[in-house]
């Protein structure tokens, strides 16, 4: 049986940058969505939900953390990966605290992208895993507690 394509969100306000990366993970196991902004990213999740979330931690209005913390509430099996051209212990700090898989400075290599997404889809397979065997546990259960009835 094949692994569905890893549906992988690119959120970046440099064209250059989604397009390189778009164009590195298509294909491969990846379905790659991109975006020009956190907003529109957003709007987004009304309809769609991402397995990782790759996104700029600096952009205007809405910037990455904000996303990031969204994406975490509301998804919380969602992967986020951030990428950020600042070096600063604040950023990567805030990021830590919202449980970010990954803090990546730019310029990021695509082969360095893909060893941390290989990482990533390995952590969701094992997660999807464990609710399979859960939820098989539970059915289980329950058909143990239906013959005890009787």
């Amino acid at each position: 049986m094949n692994a569905p394509p890893l549906r992988v969100w690119l959120v970046d306000d440099d064209a250059s940058i989604r397009w390189v990366l778009e164009r590195a993970l298509r294909g491969g196991g990846m379905e790659p969505r991109a975006f020009e902004s956190a907003d529109s990213a957003f709007d987004a999740l009304r309809a769609d939900a991402p397995d990782v979330l790759i996104t700029d931690i600096r952009m205007p209005f809405m910037d990455g953390l904000e996303l990031s913390r969204i994406v975490r509430e509301r998804l919380p099996k969602t992967k986020v990966i951030i990428l950020s051209g600042h070096d600063e212990f604040e950023y990567a700090q805030q990021a830590i605290k919202l449980g970010v898989s990954e803090y990546m400075l730019k310029p990021v290599s695509v082969q360095d992208l893909h060893l941390v997404l290989q990482k990533v889809a390995a952590e969701l397979d094992r997660e999807r895993i464990e609710q399979v065997a859960l939820q098989r546990l539970r059915e289980q259960a329950e058909e143990s507690r239906a013959a005890l009835k009787e």
